[in-house]
């Protein structure tokens, strides 16, 4: 029996917030999803069919506009990429950058992510989790929505191969201690950042609508990232 089944998802960590689909967005929806998308199951997906080949995979939770996602997948032709959003908008924005660009080692999950990784990626099966600006529901009374807490941690610590690396970014302080205590109880990993608090920004991030937004607005951005034992 896999994680999801064991403890059912009742506290959503998103919102399907009102958007305007382009029409570009819409026929890229329709006629490239075939082509990119996968349909949430709730069994172990098979990389191999998948993806026609066996190649280390980076999971990216959340990916806005797919900026980061687009930029990864150029970068690294030798990788394997899978993307998770719920907003139809944003889905739709990267399934054109992945035509544009011919890039074909990147696959599409439109979901809830907390079921996907549960129910739909194997033990051990990613090299790499990227979970980049995920919403930090500011308020006391919505914290329980947020995405890193104890129980999903420990499953997606599970889903890295020893070794793999969990990247984690966000721009507000409160959420950034919360997941690094979360993280730093975990004995599956190890936290890489020479203080054992915070990294620097890596240089191969792709900046992100929330990050541009945020730097507007004056923010600071804390990152981390652990390493699977």
């Amino acid at each position: 029996m896999s994680e999801g089944s064991q403890h059912p998802r009742s506290i959503r960590s998103f919102v399907i917030r009102a958007g305007r689909t382009t029409p570009a967005q819409q026929r890229a929806l329709e006629q490239l999803w075939p082509r990119y998308g996968l349909a949430f199951e709730s069994r172990p997906l098979d990389a191999r069919a998948v993806f026609g080949r066996e190649a280390p995979c980076t999971l990216e939770i959340g990916f806005g506009n797919g900026e980061n996602l687009v930029a990864l997948a150029a970068a690294h032709p030798q990788c394997n990429f899978l993307g998770i959003e719920v907003h139809r908008p944003g889905v739709g924005r990267l399934l054109l950058a992945l035509e544009a660009r011919a890039l074909a080692n990147v696959r599409v999950i439109c979901h809830d992510a907390v079921e996907v990784v549960g129910q739909q990626l194997a033990e051990g099966s990613l090299q790499e989790v990227q979970v980049l600006f995920p919403d930090p529901w500011p308020k006391k009374r919505h914290h329980k929505r947020r995405l890193i807490q104890g129980p999903f941690a420990q499953v997606l610590a599970s889903r890295l191969k020893p070794g793999g690396l969990l990247r984690l970014a966000t721009d507000w302080q409160p959420y950034a201690l919360e997941m690094l205590q979360t993280l730093a109880a975990m004995n599956a990993l190890e936290n890489l950042a020479p203080d054992g608090a915070f990294v620097a920004r890596p240089g191969a991030r792709a900046p992100t609508r929330f990050e541009r937004r945020g730097e507007r607005l004056g923010h600071a951005v804390w990152d981390l990232e652990f390493r699977r034992r």
